[in-house]
């Protein structure tokens, strides 16, 4: 507020100036004299407007947009990666570099940071800020009150109707979980199990959405299948996830979807660690689901006979890119859904699975379910059973 008050005092300065050249010049100028003097009237009242109206190349005159991570940062193969591709590509799109002019990303080291990289990117006078994850939401109400010019995305979280420069992006993930519950369930029939494991990072509505969507593919293909859920109570902490994992894993569980954020990365190397004991094929194989991103290369491992083999069963897409990318399209074209909520599933293309690790049975059964989610014949609960 300071510095907007001094830029305003110096241009009534200029403009005062302005006015004053004109008066002396005015008197100096005589009838012989009054072609000259009136072109310098007109050169100096130029000086005088290009003061006042900031026409001097100072202003600002490309679209610009970041992203503030969680925790993770934007190389975290999930959540926030996606969200800074998605980025990426609408700069890309319209010419622009990554830098203050053009669009970039803020990393928090805690979440006690957030607040404080929300308020970096507004003040360095993006245009967009969209904050990754539901953790986001007390900081984005908090600094969105403050920096009202500045549009906000909150992604994976509602901030509420009074917030009308924050727009909301909710993904149905309960509908992209259930096709990974589907998948999960017809691989676990051919391997003779009859529970499949669940992987959460915190206790919240989103995480939750997707334990609820996952619960209910399995039962669909078969109800005498049980979903064994943890909680980690952080989405930061690989070695915690790998340890339940292994926990999971002991007890006979050979499918585990995770959708843990960080922690995800235990799970998936409690599962190489498991598999690389093995022999290719072997039928007590460990699976992962990914979770986000499609998380395939992540399964990558090489077999007990040094075979290269993969672990990745399938993956619950999120389209997190995708949404922050519209909703900068929107806000750029004037059409900014502040103090909405956009929501994005499966027939909007915001959700859905990778099929390329599936066997036919398994990709056959998850295609029908999608078919029947869009036409609406089934209905995916967003709350888990318990």
């Amino acid at each position: 507020m300071d510095s907007e008050l001094a830029s305003f005092g110096r241009q009534n300065e200029w403009s005062g100036r302005g006015i004053l050249y004109l008066e002396v010049l005015g008197k100096m100028v005589s009838r012989r004299n009054l072609i000259i003097g009136g072109v310098a009237l007109v050169a100096v009242a130029g000086i005088a407007y290009a003061a006042t109206s900031g026409s001097n190349g100072g202003s600002k005159d490309k679209f610009t947009a970041a992203v503030v991570s969680d925790t993770n940062g934007v190389n975290d193969k999930g959540f926030n990666q996606s969200a800074w591709e998605g980025l990426e590509k609408w700069g890309k799109e319209n010419g622009l570099e990554k830098g203050q002019n053009g669009y970039n990303y803020f990393q928090p080291k805690t979440v006690a940071d957030y607040n404080t990289q929300l308020t970096q990117a507004a003040t360095a006078k993006y245009d967009v800020v969209a904050a990754i994850g539901n953790t986001f939401k007390d900081s984005v109400q908090t600094v969105s009150k403050k920096y009202p010019d500045t549009k906000f995305v909150l992604v994976d979280e509602i901030a509420g109707a009074k917030y009308k420069n924050v727009a909301s992006v909710m993904f149905r993930s309960e509908q992209s979980s259930y096709l990974v519950g589907v998948a999960a369930a017809t691989k676990a029939k051919t391997m003779g199990d009859n529970t499949v494991g669940f992987v959460g990072g915190m206790k919240n509505p989103v995480i939750e959405a997707f334990l609820a969507g996952y619960q209910a593919g399995v039962k669909s293909v078969d109800p005498n299948i049980k979903v064994d859920a943890t909680y980690a109570g952080t989405f930061s902490d690989p070695a915690k996830g790998q340890t339940i994992a292994k926990a999971k894993i002991a007890q006979g569980e050979h499918i585990i979807f995770q959708a843990a954020g960080g922690v995800g990365n235990g799970v998936f190397q409690a599962a190489k660690d498991q598999d690389a004991t093995l022999a290719a094929d072997s039928k007590d194989k460990v699976w992962v689901i990914g979770v986000d991103m499609d998380q395939t290369d992540m399964g990558a491992y090489k077999t007990k006979d040094g075979k290269a083999d993969n672990l990745t069963l399938t993956s619950s897409l999120t389209g997190i890119g995708r949404g922050v990318q519209l909703v900068t399209e929107a806000a750029q074209k004037d059409k900014f859904p502040g103090g909405k909520t956009v929501y994005y599933g499966l027939k909007e293309k915001g959700v859905g699975v990778t099929t390329n690790n599936l066997n036919e049975d398994e990709k056959k059964a998850v295609e029908d379910a999608k078919a029947k989610i869009i036409a609406g014949d089934i209905k995916v609960p967003e709350t888990p059973e318990n």
